[in-house]
């Protein structure tokens, strides 16, 4: 299929492009490269551009006989969205709104959404199904999920069918480990514990180290970046497969088993062979103790689980890429 990827060159969608290359699929690539790596793309095809930008989305889609959607062109900062929300209600929202008033007018009605196990926000339960109540707590898990409810809208017309996929932590480097995470500035727990390994960073943050959990820090579900890439190829199979306009398909991705922030921490330095000094902080407002994941339902309907749920295993690939670019991408 050709298969537009908006947000193609960041860290999920550069990798979900080598991979639907390598399944012989053609990948488009669409990227403002506000956040995203010129590099990354290969040899895919590549249209810069901003999904706020109508005419061009149009032109893409019936100039490269596009099938089918993915959507990863997302802003993805929790605590930026608290501080900026209209700049998250704008990227997030009325730029999926753009996407898909394109795709309608192109005739273009498939598409795979990138969501967030943020919509759920703290849960009552764990771990989290589909079912569970969905209360973000942040702009970004807002945006999220009211683009979720939009796509849901649309599809009842019959000019859309969709899967959202809510990600728990998606990590580690795919593509034989060439293509890993270089977010600037960087947020996520294993590469910011990679910097500090590295010299980079003169010591990590541990933000809370008094929760109700087994070594007292925060527990979340990670999930290797090629099992969350799989899980793509699988539900846009399961698109094809369901004509129908209107059904739901919304599947959790994670391991289902959690990782503490000490355990995160300690998987490194062993990986790396490197020590690094470990600061506690005072809890972080909105971390919720425990978040992990019940995939129950992507195991069901599209026969997906994590292969490569095993943590050390995930930091190596991490690592690998790491040191073979201590500066990131060269973009």
């Amino acid at each position: 299929m050709r298969i537009l990827i908006c947000g193609g060159a960041g860290y999920i969608g550069s990798n979900m492009t080598a991979m639907l290359s390598t399944e012989g699929h053609e990948p488009v690539v669409f990227d403002n490269l506000v956040t995203g790596h010129r590099s990354t793309v290969g040899a895919a095809s590549f249209v810069e551009g901003d999904l706020a930008d109508y005419e061009l989305l149009v032109e893409t889609l019936k100039k490269y006989k596009v099938e089918a959607v993915m959507h990863f062109a997302a802003l993805i900062e929790v605590g930026e969205s608290v501080q900026a929300p209209l700049k998250y209600y704008h990227n997030n929202l009325c730029n999926t709104q753009n996407l898909l008033s394109a795709m309608q007018a192109s005739g273009v009605d498939k598409l795979v959404f990138s969501s967030t196990a943020a919509v759920y926000g703290i849960p009552r339960q764990v771990p989290i199904t589909e079912d569970s109540p969905k209360e973000p707590i942040n702009p970004y898990g807002e945006t999220k999920l009211a683009a979720e409810r939009m796509c849901r809208y649309q599809s009842q017309t019959g000019k859309l069918v969709f899967a959202s996929l809510r990600y728990f932590n998606a990590c580690g480097a795919g593509n034989n480990c060439n293509l890993g995470e270089d977010h600037r500035p960087e947020s996520h727990l294993i590469p910011l514990a990679i910097q500090a390994a590295m010299g980079k960073n003169s010591e990590i943050p541990i933000y809370g180290t008094d929760y109700p959990t087994p070594d007292g820090t925060c527990i979340r579900d990670y999930i290797h970046i090629e099992d969350l890439c799989r899980a793509h190829l699988l539900a846009l199979n399961k698109l094809e497969q369901t004509p129908e306009q209107g059904c739901e398909l919304v599947y959790n991705l994670g391991n289902g088993k959690g990782y503490s922030v000490r355990e995160v921490i300690e998987t490194v330095k062993k990986v790396s062979g490197k020590d690094f000094k470990v600061v506690a902080e005072q809890r972080r407002s909105g971390d919720a103790p425990v978040l992990t994941s019940d995939a129950t339902k992507a195991l069901n309907e599209l026969g997906w689980k994590a292969e490569v749920p095993d943590l050390e295993k995930i930091v190596e690939t991490s690592w690998r890429w790491h040191s073979e670019h201590p500066d990131g991408y060269p973009d």
